[in-house]
């Protein structure tokens, strides 16, 4: 018989961490992770405490130094944070800020008396920043003294040094070096930190934000004269087709009948643009990814106001449904910046606040000031409401073609049993194995059927050149028989995109091949189809190219026949002057036929054996430039167009089929 050891459970088995050991053993808990995300938050925390002292009118230049070493420096102009002893609390102040968690100045924020709309509420930041530092380094300014302190891994190291003094501004500045003992990954990308310092600057109108960068030796500066309406007016640029709008109110309530009264400011800065559109929410300055309160009381503000004005304007038609917010956010920039003197976030990252008062006091804001802004601007409400409709009836029909897409798709070749007419299936399922060649033509599926490897290489062939994709709607692109017929053997689905919102539903697990080939004619015509298929790729299924599963092959330009039979292929013109030198005289050299043409032993070997053949992977290595030239020589741009050929066009002349 086995007999388990006992381990004693009784009043000694229960311990507690130290301060420290909260933050540097549980990192997550305090930061939300213990990767690059949690390490990130440090640098959040510390600029906080800084605009913090800047919002209370202390200083107005906050500056952040990212050093190569990835240690990190923040630097403000306030009033210095108090170091020296605490009598009341019988400690000294430097201890309650850097060592003791959810200590600090900030907890009676509702009597007025400091920081009334602090970020850094819950007195977490700076010692958690410290605990969680590989070293860190405090130097204050205020009272005609220098103070300075030292910590490494948590544990001060020397004592609170203090030294006469004449400095010429009083402030705080803080060094310190994420722990790799305590997150994964302490790089912090330097788009990081201008997006902190931008949204900083964003929401505390008036106040500099400097970011220095030693890596690239670059320098960034951030300012808002006047705030959340400035940066409305910067995405808007010239697009808008209203007038940017700015509301504010001040205003107390509480959360709970039992609870206690706080303050609250709004701040709400709208436009409606029809290029761009942008929700952003911020609370005491934290940027509010998840929004929370403010995000539901903008939904409901804006969806209540503007479907009453439809309704009243007689705008929808007989049985229509009523528009959401979607429909509205699709030509809406809007950002809300609020601040409380009591705040329910989430969580101490502080991506979500929850407040009740806030949510309500918002919506009903937001609809008595909406309802202003209507009543007394009929020419802009007209354009609003119509765009909005466009929105909606957008959505609704992109939606009705996903369903109708889907549909056909979903009788394509499931289990490999529904053939598409004309496509060639290859014997194997294995997903690593199996390659798609999409062919030009019913000729080139005879001579690639015969050359192929039938045991892992499938052909389905293009009849003709295929529908223009960036230059037709959903709607016409999904009636040709010859791309849906392509999309079925792929298997994955498509990435439909409407205007405003996606409503794809691609799935690249689902896709039946590890090589998607295309393969056509070295001619004009080959070409341009070529393009095409590509062209269909890109915008039905970009993740193909993205991830690298789209291929071309290359056909040879010529075929040279030596005095012994010997036979050599050339893929270009320097790759035929190559193989002429080498045989000098006695040779034979003819335009290469198009793959119809093509003998099954010649197209095993120079299209589909793998040994032998040429392959250009294609990949989004020039993603934006690729974007650019489909839009150039296959969209809308006509004068575009007519202006590069007339450029660059006497470039091309000799590769033209014109007599």
């Amino acid at each position: 018989m086995t007999i388990k050891k006992q381990h004693n459970y009784g009043n000694d088995s229960l311990s507690t961490l130290q301060e420290k050991d909260k933050v540097r053993l549980r990192p997550g808990v305090i930061f939300g992770s213990d990767g690059i995300e949690g390490c990130c938050h440090t640098l959040v925390e510390i600029v906080a405490n800084a605009r913090d002292e800047a919002q209370e009118g202390f200083g107005s230049l906050i500056e952040v130094f990212r050093y190569k070493d990835r240690s990190i420096e923040v630097r403000d102009r306030g009033r210095g944070i108090p170091l020296e002893y605490n009598v009341k609390e019988e400690k000294y102040n430097w201890e309650i800020v850097f060592t003791i968690l959810y200590g600090g100045g900030k907890y009676n924020n509702n009597s007025g008396s400091n920081y009334q709309y602090s970020i850094g509420l819950n007195g977490l930041g700076t010692a958690a920043t410290q605990f969680a530092s590989e070293y860190m380094d405090v130097e204050v300014y205020r009272d005609g003294h220098r103070y300075q302190l030292h910590f490494e891994k948590g544990e001060v190291i020397g004592e609170l040094i203090k030294e006469k003094y004449d400095h010429q501004y009083t402030g705080t500045n803080i060094k310190w070096k994420p722990d790799l003992e305590v997150f994964n990954d302490i790089d912090i990308s330097l788009s990081f930190f201008k997006e902190v310092l931008k949204r900083q600057a964003i929401v505390n109108k008036g106040i500099t934000f400097k970011l220095y960068d030693e890596e690239t030796d670059e320098t960034f500066q951030y300012y808002y004269e006047n705030g959340i309406i400035d940066y409305v007016k910067e995405i808007n640029g010239e697009k808008g087709f209203t007038e940017p709008q700015y509301f504010e109110l001040e205003t107390k309530g509480r959360d709970r009948e039992d609870k206690e009264e706080y303050k609250l400011k709004i701040e709400v800065a709208f436009v409606f643009n029809n290029e761009h559109n942008l929700l952003e929410y911020y609370h005491n300055s934290s940027f509010l990814e998840y929004g929370g309160a403010p995000d539901k009381a903008v939904d409901s503000g804006f969806s209540s106001q503007v479907h009453s004005f439809i309704k009243d304007k007689n705008k929808y038609t007989k049985n229509e449904k009523r528009v959401t917010f979607t429909d509205i956010k699709d030509s809406l920039i809007l950002v809300t910046n609020t601040y409380s003197t009591i705040t329910s976030y989430e969580n101490q990252t502080k991506k979500a606040i929850t407040n009740k008062f806030i949510q309500e006091a918002i919506t009903a804001f937001l609809k008595e000031k909406l309802e202003i802004y209507f009543t007394e601007n009929q020419a802009d409400l007209e354009k609003i409401v119509d765009q909005i409709l466009i929105n909606k009836r957008s959505r609704e029909k992109a939606e009705l073609t996903r369903i109708d897409v889907r549909k056909k798709l979903s009788k394509g070749i499931d289990n490999f049993s529904n053939k598409v007419k004309k496509f060639v299936d290859c014997r194997s399922k294995d997903i690593t194995k199996r390659e798609l060649f999409i062919v030009e033509g019913d000729s080139a599926l005879g001579s690639t059927k015969m050359g192929r490897d039938a045991e892992f290489q499938a052909i389905i062939p293009v009849r003709g050149k295929i529908l223009n994709c960036l230059k037709s709607d959903y709607d016409k692109i999904f009636k040709n028989d010859i791309i849906v017929d392509l999309l079925k053997v792929l298997g994955c689905g498509v990435e439909i995109k409407s205007k405003h919102s996606d409503l794809s539903f691609f799935d690249i697990d689902k896709l039946n091949w590890s090589k998607i080939i295309i393969c056509t004619d070295a001619d004009v015509d080959g070409f341009q189809i070529r393009t095409l298929i590509l062209t269909m790729l890109y915008v039905l299924t970009p993740t193909l190219i993205e991830k690298g599963c789209v291929y071309i092959a290359e056909s040879p330009l010529y075929e040279i026949t030596d005095s012994k039979d010997n036979t050599f292929f050339a893929y270009s013109e320097g790759e035929k002057n190559t193989i002429i030198k080498k045989l000098k005289s006695n040779y034979k050299i003819q335009r290469s036929k198009g793959l119809g043409e093509n003998e099954p032993d010649m197209m095993w070997q120079t299209t589909m054996n793998p040994e032998t053949r040429r392959l250009i992977k294609v990949t989004p290595t020039e993603a934006q430039a690729t974007k650019e030239a489909f839009a150039l020589f296959l969209g809308d741009n006509l004068p575009g167009r007519k202006e590069y050929i007339s450029k660059h066009g006497s470039k091309y002349l000799d590769q033209c089929d014109v007599v």
